[in-house]
């Protein structure tokens, strides 16, 4: 049999060695849990706020009020009277000696993002597509005209 002093200095060791990992195990579970909370936050964090600077359109507040202003009168719009602003656009657009203000380049971009939308409000099948359409005519940039005509 063991000497008493012996078999306590080895149960006395294991007990710290025990405490030690306990401790040990227990730190490195708060760790583990910390990293992986920090990481979700890092990663969720950008999507959950990166609505906030979707666009940096100077212009984004005219827009936005002809967009209310033109609203109900462009969703009344037939096709003949669309096809009529339509090509009034183009060649006003195209046209070298006219150069369109600033009002009336977006007046007609967001006429035409509006019945765009309408579009996709009258055919179910194609909302996605006059979704995107309607973006498009939306983010036109007064300065790209600009820079096109010189």
């Amino acid at each position: 049999m063991k000497s008493f002093p012996l078999y306590c200095g080895w149960l006395f060791c294991f007990n710290k060695i025990s405490y030690f990992f306990t401790i040990f195990e227990s730190e490195m579970k708060r760790l583990i849990q910390i990293a992986v909370f920090s990481l979700l936050i890092f990663c969720i964090a950008p999507k959950a706020f990166g609505q906030d600077n979707t666009t940096k359109d100077p212009d984004i507040a005219m827009k936005e009020t002809l967009y209310t202003k033109y609203k109900k009168q462009v969703l009344a719009f037939d096709k003949n009277d669309f096809d009529a602003l339509f090509f009034e656009f183009f060649q006003k657009k195209n046209d070298s000696k006219i150069t369109l203000s600033k009002e009336e380049f977006y007046t007609y971009t967001i006429k035409i993002a509006i019945y765009s939308e309408k579009l996709g409000l009258l055919y179910k099948s194609e909302k996605d597509q006059a979704q995107k359409t309607k973006q498009e005519w939306f983010n036109k940039s007064y300065t790209d005209y600009l820079n096109s005509k010189s």
